[in-house]
């Protein structure tokens, strides 16, 4: 398989999405020498019991900012507002614009189904992105587009938080990779988060924020045979590339569960 550029795109809903889901696949392609780039299209206004809209949107921009940071990362925030994603012309613009500036070869984004509705329209907004960030037709109407890209990345989306589908059943994934070596920073890029770590603290009593995200993991883990590992689907559909690039990128450390390989 050649790799025709080193450059991973993740984009979350909110600010703290990507570090909860996919921050330890992200940290070892970083450790293989990939240009890491995440985008968050929410700017997280809605995260605060106590802050206003406006202060904890700046709280959560710095946040993001620094978990950025300290993953050397690029970081590029969308602006919309919390509960306010929606699959419109306008938002899907915005998107088609991200992946054609940033130009990744790999892009992870949200499940179609989870929690809430943020993270399901986010999904069908990238999916839709990368098939159409390579159509020379479609126009972002930046002031300063970019130019389309050479072809559909490979996509991924990393599991529903607590591995759970609406209804509370477990959903297994296609594809794990084995995060026990950097389950540790994952939880520094978390703690970079403090408004959402405290949050959780004051409403508790107990470090949930944290032990969410390393439970998911430890519950992926053992699906697969590791300690720790994210766990995630292919988009295999028309169109899409359909080798499994982590799994040449990241080598033994990446398990397949041929399963749970049905085409999304």
């Amino acid at each position: 398989m050649k790799v025709e550029n080193k450059r991973v795109l993740a984009v979350g809903a909110h600010p703290d999405d990507v570090e909860f889901m996919c921050s330890g696949t992200l940290k070892l392609m970083k450790d293989k020498g990939w240009d890491v780039h995440i985008g968050v299209i929410a700017n997280g206004n809605c995260g605060s019991m106590v802050d206003s809209p406006e202060e904890i949107t700046r709280i959560r921009r710095h946040e993001a900012i620094n978990a950025a940071k300290l993953l050397e990362a690029e970081f590029y925030p969308l602006g919309e507002l919390d509960f306010g994603i929606s699959f419109d012309d306008q938002i899907k613009a915005k998107v088609t614009e991200l992946i054609r500036m940033v130009d990744p070869i790999v892009v992870f984004t949200h499940p179609h189904e989870d929690y809430m509705c943020d993270h399901e329209v986010t999904s069908m907004l990238v999916q839709m992105a990368c098939f159409g960030a390579p159509i020379p037709n479609y126009f972002t109407n930046a002031t300063m587009p970019s130019p389309r890209t050479y072809k559909i990345p490979y996509l991924y989306y990393w599991s529903p938080l607590d591995g759970k589908d609406i209804y509370g059943n477990f959903v297994p994934q296609s594809i794990h990779v084995n995060i026990s070596n950097v389950i540790s920073f994952k939880a520094d890029l978390l703690a970079c988060h403090k408004s959402q770590r405290d949050w959780l603290l004051e409403q508790h009593g107990i470090d949930a924020y944290i032990e969410m995200m390393k439970s998911t993991a430890r519950l992926y883990g053992e699906n697969c045979g590791f300690e720790y590992a994210e766990g995630y689907r292919q988009h295999l559909g028309n169109a899409y590339p359909k080798e499994n690039i982590l799994k040449e990128v990241l080598g033994k450390i990446v398990k397949e569960n041929k399963k749970h390989s049905k085409e999304v």
